[in-house]
This record gives structure tokens, sequence and C-alpha cells, in this order.
């Protein structure tokens, strides 16, 4: 039977030469319905991201060409539907493409991740909505980006609606703050959720450009400021486009391709730990153990992607991502030693990017595990 994980490893494992690729060839990353993205286009598609990664990570992907090079490669296509101009990838294709993408450079990966979010909730809409603003999606003509955290896990707290939606004669208006947008001065539009007077949930297409929304200045932070996040407020700002969520596909945290975007980490941490193997023995029973821990969790990945899971063991999967993604990534900076300590070494950079999974749209069960893994209560 067919295993999409076995495809993650032939894309990490080719190499292009001139027998395998001819200069003139250039197959797409997706063909419509895919249950794998092509190798070959995939490989080259990491080249082009590891390229712009440091670039990506000073000014983000949509500026350094990084976002660009996903719609050329058709990434961005597979994620959408055929009717909208898409290639309706597979999930598990979806996810192994992901992978690829967080290994080559998280930054990026976290930009399609929140692309593809948003890009999931216009797909919920009406035939016009989708028509409207998916396909140029699709081609990369344009580019979105969602802000629904405070629908799921920020400022829910405080017994207020960070974001509110009224009716009038004049249509919806929009009230309040989407506290963290990842790549809201550099989308077009973003997808935002807010709250009604009745309690109930719609979300809403915005674009930067309305009256009324003021992005603020990109955060600085622990890492992946190039993913150029921003608190974005919004006062009587009009929607372009209203969209009702069906009953049990509201906001919603800890979706699978933020498991993918971890291994993807862990993957980057393993390879850097490989490389120092090849000069110290007593580091290869250590890559062996910690690449066991991680192909575990691809396939159960898989199987979640194929069979679906439950929410506790959604929960439980993504808990033990984000554990194997600190301990890589520690384990990368100890091999390399004093060296990896150094601003701008590989290692140090990954210790920062892998704190990223302990705060980024964890359900609570997810973040309650954390503490008491941090309080030595497991």
């Amino acid at each position: 039977m067919w295993r999409w994980w076995e495809t993650c490893q032939k894309v990490r494992e080719y190499t292009p030469s001139v027998s395998h690729q001819r200069a003139d060839e250039k197959p797409p990353l997706f063909t419509l319905q895919a249950r794998a993205p092509d190798p070959v286009a995939l490989h080259r598609l990491n080249a082009s991201l590891r390229e712009r990664a440091a670039e990506s990570a000073r000014v983000g992907p949509w500026r350094s060409g990084s976002f660009a090079a996903l719609a050329e490669e058709g990434l961005l296509a597979g994620f959408l539907p055929e009717d909208a101009g898409g290639k309706a990838a597979s999930e598990p294709a979806r996810l192994t493409a992901l992978m690829a993408v967080a290994e080559a450079c998280l930054t990026t990966a976290l930009a399609v991740s929140q692309w593809a979010a948003a890009c999931r909730i216009i797909d919920g809409g009406e035939l016009a909505t989708r028509m409207m603003w998916l396909p140029p999606l699709a081609s990369g003509r344009v580019f979105t980006t969602v802000g629904i955290s405070q629908l799921t896990t920020s400022r829910r707290h405080l017994g207020k609606a960070a974001l509110s939606a009224r009716c009038d004669a004049d249509g919806w208006r929009l009230d309040g703050e989407c506290p963290w947008v990842t790549g809201a001065d550099s989308v077009e539009t973003i997808v935002t959720g807010a709250t009604t007077d009745d309690g109930s949930q719609r979300f809403f297409v915005v674009e930067t450009q309305e009256r009324g929304l003021m992005i603020e200045p990109p955060m600085k932070m622990l890492a992946l400021s190039g993913s150029r996040t921003s608190a974005v407020r919004m006062a009587g700002v009009r929607p372009a486009a209203v969209i009702i969520p069906a009953d049990g596909d509201g906001a919603r945290t800890g979706g699978l391709a933020t498991t993918a975007l971890a291994i993807g980490a862990i993957r980057a941490s393993l390879g850097i730990i490989a490389q120092e193997s090849t000069r110290r023995a007593d580091l290869l029973p250590v890559t062996e153990h910690l690449t066991a821990d991680v192909e575990s969790l691809v396939a159960r990945l898989d199987e979640a992607a194929r069979l679906g899971l439950t929410q506790p063991d959604r929960d439980c999967l993504r808990t033990d991502a984000n554990r194997l993604v600190v301990r890589a990534a520690q384990a990368a900076l100890v091999a390399c030693k004093g060296a990896g300590f150094v601003q701008g070494h590989p290692a140090e950079r990954l210790a920062r990017e892998a704190m990223f999974f302990l705060v980024w749209s964890c359900p609570q069960s997810v973040t309650q595990a954390v503490m008491c893994d941090l309080a030595g209560m497991a």
C-alpha cells in the first residue's frame, strides 16, 4: 500500500542530475488531485526557498520572492479546488509539501499555513464569493492571510469580544482588534472572524486598504520576525465579503498543518546533527533515535490525514510534536557546541524557532501538557 512518508524520504534523498531531469523539463509540483507532490519539483522548490531563506527571515517571504516561487511551482494551486483554478491535491500531499517547506524555511512555511487557512475559510463561502477570491489566490496574483486568533486562543479570557461585528443599514461593520496577523502589511486581504451581538461567529474578507483598518508595525519576536506578524485594528471597517461558517466548521486550533510544520523543523535540526555525526561517531545513535521518533510522528500524521483523528488524539499528536521539536533543536545546539550558540548559526536559529511551537495555535490541552512537562508533573 502506498505511503506518503515514502515520498518525503525520496524528496530528501533525491539529488538532481542530467539523467534525472533535462534542462527543458519542469514537472509541476501537483497534478490534479495528486496523492503526493512530484519529488523533482519539490526538490527544486526547496532549493529556491533555501536560497531565499535569509532574505525571507529579514523582510518576509512575500518580499523575498519565496511566495512567488510557491505560486510558480504550483504549490498554492494544490491547496485549492479545481473549479477555482486549483489542483485539489489530497491532504497527505499537501502536508508532505508543508513539511518540506518548513524544513527549508520555517518563516515561509508559517506564511503558507496562514494563507491556506484563509483559503479554507473562503472555500466555505457562497459560490460567488469563492469564484471572486480563490482563482487569483491560486495563481499567486494576490496574497491573503488569516487573523482569527481572537476567536480561538487570544484574548478569550477577557470576557469581551476582541473583534465585534454589527449589521446596520449599510451592511456589516467590524470594530476591535485582531491581535496576531501574519504578513498583514504584505497581503491584499485578511480573512478574519468576529463575534456578533447574538454571540455567533462570522468570517469576513477584509481588504487591507479599507478605510478604518490600521496595521501596527510588525512585532520583533524571539524568532520568525520575518513573518511580519502584526496586530490589526479596525474601526467601522466594511468587509468585502461575509462567510457564515457551517455547523462545526468555525474557528479552530491545532490543525494538522501545525504538526507538519513542527516535523519540518525537527528534520532541519536532525540535518545538523547528522552532519556533525559524520565527524563524531558518538552522535550516530542520537541521530538514529531521533530519526525513528520523527518518522513515527510522520506515520501518525499520515494516518490522521487519511483516516481522521478524534480531537483528543489530534491534541496528543501535536503535544508529541511539540516535545520532539524542542528536544531535536536542543540536541542540534549541543552537537554544535559553542559554535552553535553564536548568533547567526543555524543551530541557534532552530533553537529559537522551536520555542514558537509552544505558543502557536495551541489548544488548551496542549498548553497544559507543556506546562506539566516544564513543572516536572508529567
